[in-house]
């Protein structure tokens, strides 16, 4: 049996947020995507992402604080995962609105198409990270620390519990340094593999503090790989694969099912992998 969503739980436990005194009844900060091809200019690849063409015919609705996109590589879920920050106003290496550096312009043009309805209420914070551009991030937040008239950008070490500059720190510890420090209570966040950064207790950590940030009101859509991730209990799982985005369970997942099949059965899989070949 599905486990009580966010949007339930958190109205049962906080209350339905308010804007002017207008109930907004568990309203998330996006409740669908689609995509208008007709105003996506070029890349003509992206079209023949099969995920991807399907949200022009039918659109993908959330209906729970984390939704994670799940798929095998090149299935399109980083692609709009991307272009949904891009749309909302967030750089495309990473960071904040705020954040406007460019190191390689190397983004897709799907933004162009991305429709998005969006919630009454405007998140407190938001953010977009990715693990492989992150030491742009950290690049650009020790910048901003450097202008005349600003604070120095420092950031909690998760272990140590020290404020330090990013570049103080790990790439794992700086990427969950930001998450836990940059994140608010209704707050709206886009996460791209952020397992590639952390070990698997990281992860953990992770898990916790999303779910944290879920039962606060705040919104995640987050691409991964991670079976650990993947776990948390009341997230929707979206799959890119088989030509269509469809929902799955925890266990239909290729993440769970690979790593539990080679926990399960290592000696025997490595010697079927591993041996030689005549």
């Amino acid at each position: 049996r599905r486990a009580l969503s966010w949007r339930a739980r958190t109205m049962t436990a906080f209350g339905a947020r308010t804007i002017g005194g207008v109930m907004l009844d568990g309203e998330l900060f996006i409740s669908y995507v689609s995509i208008l091809w007709e105003l996506v200019h070029g890349d003509e690849y992206l079209r023949r992402i099969s995920a991807l063409a399907s949200l022009g015919e039918r659109s993908l609705a959330f209906d729970s604080n984390v939704t994670f996109f799940v798929g095998e590589n090149g299935s399109g879920k980083s692609t709009l995962l991307e272009a949904m920050a891009v749309a909302y106003g967030l750089n495309a290496e990473g960071g904040t609105s705020n954040y406007t550096f460019a190191t390689r312009d190397s983004h897709s043009v799907l933004h162009e198409g991305i429709y998005m309805e969006r919630g009454r209420l405007a998140p407190r914070s938001s953010f977009f990270l990715r693990a492989e551009s992150f030491y742009n991030v950290a690049s650009e937040a020790d910048r901003c620390s450097m202008r005349p008239g600003l604070p120095g950008a420092m950031y909690t070490n998760p272990v140590t519990g020290a404020k330090v500059p990013l570049h103080e720190m790990s790439h794992g510890e700086a990427f969950l340094g930001f998450i836990q420090d940059g994140s608010r209570d209704n707050g709206l966040y886009f996460l791209d593999e952020p397992e590639a950064a952390l070990s698997p207790a990281r992860q953990l950590t992770l898990l916790y503090e999303m779910d944290q940030l879920a039962h606060h009101g705040s919104q995640l859509i987050v691409a991964t790989h991670s079976p650990i991730l993947l776990g948390l209990l009341g997230a929707r799982i979206i799959s890119f694969d088989d030509g269509e985005l469809h929902e799955i369970g925890y266990e239909e997942t290729e993440s769970y099912q690979v790593t539990e099949l080679f926990i399960n059965n290592r000696e025997r899989i490595l010697h079927e992998l591993l041996e030689p070949r005549v």
